[in-house]
This record gives structure tokens, sequence and C-alpha cells, in this order.
């Protein structure tokens, strides 16, 4: 176990050594490399479950949909990186009546940034953790990997961190490709060595900002891209409210309380029209219908004692604001039942620091507006976030709110709950400050792309090209030559 700084050290000169030897094999190579971790980790999934409920208060259900979403995760970056679209390899010929003068042979290509450092996260024990998106999306793009260990499942992720390195052995990487850390200062040491090339973090506010300075002050800064906070409004328009405020209040009590409210795509913030908007169905006791809503909600302890005292912490920073309510009481047993806490829109107008303050757990904030209010205004008054909810009726013109809330996440929804983020092509999981540090995703295929940065061949001779670069395209990836996409050596679209 690594724990020191000086331990650190060394398996970071070693890292950049196994990255020296890895970064440039072939994309079925590296994808073997990728295969045999997946295969792995399947194999030992009771192992691994069994470790994760020993560390957490997550079910068995959960933690194996986790595991298996981290092996769907890799086998999906192992089929991008086999087509090359990684690597966004770009071919312009020589062209002498190019319309801005004669334009040289000049042709471009994503390489790996060298070692990256990768922090587990607390609420996730595998989709976030040793073989979660970071690491994998790190390994897929050609770097080494170091791991810094959440302590909070300390004995897991030691033993994922073992049978990686096995599996990577076995197919043939190089020794060092992967490899964990533990404690702060390793933590520390992993953030200011000069070979270390990016960094991968998913956890608290204060946490990621402290390292995000750390990484800006070093000599050579490095991109950090961490994802921090984020409480995710929803927005219900007044006649979204009047034809379905049942489902929709059913379906808001789900979403927070999944997970005990431990996701970062938690919905913390629902707006809704006053109780005195016309109703078809009349008045809304909108306390006792969400009372109803969670009351037969399973709770279970949070993940760890330090994440519980966090959210009484927050939870009563929030509580105890000028204008909040609480609508629905929790309680402050080990496993606390869920709160809702409200407030209006003028309050938040006034004091707008209540959108502001994370309560990760179960809790949520209920903000009621007024009749023709503009909810546009409402969200400006909002921080970046992660995700934004849109609950309106389809005919409806809510492009104003919209367009703010373009501006302030990185992932829309309409008439659906965030808590779901799927593992595709076009998913998009991070968003404006303080949701993250980035512009980028840490789910789904483009995350691959943090891990890599495009260098441009300008006038080379073809046996000094580059194999991805090169007229006979040796790899067999999908390239763009001369304005024209072609998958192994064949047009596919022009542009």
């Amino acid at each position: 176990m690594i724990d020191t700084p000086e331990g650190t050290n060394n398996y970071i000169n070693l890292a950049q050594r196994a990255y020296e030897q890895a970064k440039d094999v072939s994309p079925r190579t590296r994808a073997g490399w990728l295969e045999e971790v997946a295969s792995t980790l399947e194999t030992a999934a009771d192992e691994l479950v069994l470790l994760a409920r020993q560390e957490t208060h997550l079910d068995d259900g959960r933690l194996r949909f986790e595991l298996r979403r981290s092996v769907f995760q890799l086998r999906l970056f192992i089929d991008e990186i086999i087509q090359g679209e990684h690597l966004d390899a770009t071919i312009d010929h020589a062209d002498p009546s190019w319309g801005m003068g004669p334009r040289p042979d000049i042709r471009r290509v994503a390489v790996p940034l060298g070692v990256v450092g990768v922090f587990g996260a607390s609420n996730f024990p595998f989709a976030f953790s040793v073989m979660g998106g970071d690491s994998a999306s790190a390994l897929a793009a050609g770097c080494a990997v170091v791991h810094k260990i959440h302590e909070g499942h300390l004995q897991l992720g030691l033993r994922t961190g073992v049978l990686v390195q096995e599996a990577l052995t076995r197919a043939g990487a190089p020794h060092g490709l992967f490899g964990t850390i533990v404690g702060r200062e390793a933590a520390e040491t992993l953030v200011d060595h000069p070979l270390v090339k990016a960094i991968g973090f998913t956890g608290s506010t204060a946490g990621g900002r402290a390292l995000f300075d750390r990484a800006s002050r070093r000599s050579t800064p490095i991109p950090f891209y961490g994802e921090l906070g984020s409480i995710n409004p929803v927005f219900v328009t007044e006649r979204a409210w009047r034809a379905r405020r049942g489902e929709i209040l059913s379906g808001y009590a789900s979403s927070f309380t999944m997970g005990m409210g431990q996701f970062c795509t938690k919905p913390g913030l629902l707006f809704v029209p006053t109780d005195d908007v016309d109703d078809v169905d009349g008045p809304i006791d909108l306390a006792e219908v969400l009372r109803r809503e969670l009351e037969g909600k399973q709770v279970t302890q949070l993940l760890s004692p330090k994440l519980r005292a966090g959210f009484e912490e927050s939870l009563q920073a929030v509580r105890s604001m000028p204008g909040v309510a609480v609508l629905v009481p929790g309680d402050n047993a080990e496993a606390p039942r869920p709160t809702v806490l409200g407030t209006t829109a003028e309050d938040v107008r006034q004091r707008p620091g209540i959108l502001e303050q994370e309560m990760f757990g179960p809790a949520t904030v209920v903000i009621r507006y007024r009749p023709d209010t503009d909810l546009a205004e409402l969200a400006a008054l909002l921080e970046g976030q992660l995700t934004a909810t849109v609950q309106a009726e389809p005919d409806e013109d809510v492009s104003d709110l919209l367009a703010v809330l373009r501006e302030r996440s990185g992932r829309l929804l309409w008439n659906a709950w965030p808590t779901g983020v799927t593992v595709t092509y076009a998913q998009q999981h991070g968003g404006p400050y303080p949701a993250t540090t980035a512009t980028t995703t840490s789910v789904g295929t483009a995350a691959i792309g943090r891990f890599l940065r495009p260098v441009a061949y300008d006038s080379f001779p073809e046996e000094q090209l580059p194999e991805p670069l090169r007229d006979d395209n040796p790899w067999r990836i999908r390239r763009r030559v001369d304005g024209i996409w072609e998958s192994a050596g064949k047009e596919e679209e022009k542009e």
C-alpha cells in the first residue's frame, strides 16, 4: 500500500516508464488490455460486492449494477478506440489550388497526455472509483493512471487495484501502467508531481477547489477535471402543475431520495406555482402530499460518518436561513428520514444563497412562485449545475427559460428526472463552475478526450508519420481525409 510521498514519487516514475512503452501501441492492443480488466472485474464480482457491502451501506443490487456499469463502460470504450474516434485523425493533403493559397500537407491526431492522477469518489465505490469513469477513460486514451483510493471503501479499492494490475500484466501491458495510492500526503504528491499531466476528481466543492488551486499553482499548471457540487434545479410550469402535479411530486420524491440523496445529480430544488394557482382538482396541501409520498421510502445509513456529519451541517445551514420553513421534517436518526424545506421566489430573490447550498443526502427545497412569474429570471439566480430539468407541456413556449438554463447546466431534461446518468455516446456529465472545473464530460465516450491533446504534422514524409496518419491507414481507423470522413479507407460521409 503506497501512502507516503516517497512511495508515490517512485510509483509515478514507474508509471511514466510504463506510459512511454504503451503510448504508441495499436488500438487493438490497448483494447485487449481493457478487455482483460473488464473480464477480471466480471469474474471477481462476488468478492468485490461483498467487500463493498462491508465498507458501505449500499445494498447488493445497487452494488452489482454499479459493477456491471463499470464493465459495460470499459467495453464501450474498447469499441470506441478500435474505431479510432478518440484520435480525431485528420488528413489534409497538399493542395496548390486551396482557396486561401497553396496548402501544405498537414495532418492532425490526438496523443495521450502522459501520467494521469485520479481521485475516487465516496458515493460510487465502483462507477467513480478505482476502475470508474476517470481511470477507464484515461487508460483508453493511452495514459498511465495513478489512482488515489477513497478511504470510505479502502479495502475494496486496494483489492480492485490489485485485480486491475494483475489483469494488465496478464494482457501484456507494461508494469506500472496502473496503480493505487492512499492518504492525504500521497494525494498532494500526486497533484504536485511534474510527471503528472492531468487530474480527474470527483468529490466535494471544498476538497476539489483546494486541489484545483494546487494544480493551478504548479510551475507548469495542469488540467484539473473536477466534479465538485450541483443542486440540479427542477422548474415546473403552471400548466404542467395543473395537469399532473401528483405525478410530478411522486417523481420528485423518488428522485431526490434515490440512494439516500447521495447522487451528484439529485434534484435539490423544485420550483412550483403557489397553492392558489387555478387548479382543476382544487387546492393542494403540498406538505401533506409530499409527506405521503415519502412515508414509504426505505431509509439506510449514509455512506460514512463524515458524510453524515456533512449532511447534517448543510441541512442545518439551509434550514436556519431566513424565509425557509420545514414542510416535511426528517429526523436525526442514524438512517435519517427525508426532509423537505420550503421557501418562496420572493425570498430567494432577496437571499439567492438559498439556491447555492448543496445538501448531500435526503433533503430538498421547494420554492413556490406566484402566477405569471418569469421563470427565466429565477433561473438566472442559479450557479453552474450538472443538470437542470423542465417539467412542461409539449406545446408550451419555455424557450427563454431553456436559454438561461443552457448557460448554467451541462444536461437539460424535459419531463424526466436527472438521477439516471447513462453511459453512452451523447452523454454530458459536467457543467459550469462550481458543478465542474472544466467544460468536458466525465461520463460517456467523449470522456476519453480529456486525456488527449492534438498534434499536427506539417509536410512530413510518409515514412516519418505516426501510423494513424499514414495514407494506407494501418490501424484501420475512422479518419477525415480532405474533408471527407472515411473508415478503413472507405468513404462514409461527406461534410
